[in-house]
């Protein structure tokens, strides 16, 4: 079976931002990190050259695949942040409704810049 290609690297989280070169992205970025250093008491560290990890947790399947994830996480992507939720988001709907203008996947939320949603509600989820 293959290695998990997403894995915890040794790269700095502050080189990471400093590169991103929209500034409001880059400043939604480092408050992510302190929102989500905040909910995990984890340190962030980088997952493979994009994602910005806090925390971890091991994963098993059915099909004996296993491998470990990031608690939660966040990447900035070329068109949206994509933040990164273990639980994914069963149980939140009254939370989703109150978080503002957002995508998700199944266990990923997608949001154009922080300012569109709420940063209170955004905590709870993460």
């Amino acid at each position: 079976m293959s290695e998990p290609k997403t894995r915890p690297t040794d790269a700095s989280v502050d080189d990471y931002l400093d590169e991103i070169e929209d500034e409001t992205r880059r400043q939604d970025c480092r408050t992510l990190v302190r929102i989500m250093k905040k909910v995990t008491g984890a340190k962030p560290r980088m997952w493979g050259p994009s994602i910005v990890g806090f925390g971890t947790y091991h994963y098993k399947y059915a099909s004996g695949r296993e491998g470990d994830w990031p608690l939660t996480g966040f990447s900035s992507r070329k068109r949206e942040l994509t933040l990164y939720i273990m639980s994914g988001f069963k149980g939140s709907a009254s939370l989703m409704k109150k978080l503002g203008k957002h995508k998700t996947g199944k266990a990923c939320l997608y949001v154009n810049k922080l300012e569109d949603v709420d940063e209170d509600v955004l905590q709870e989820l993460i």
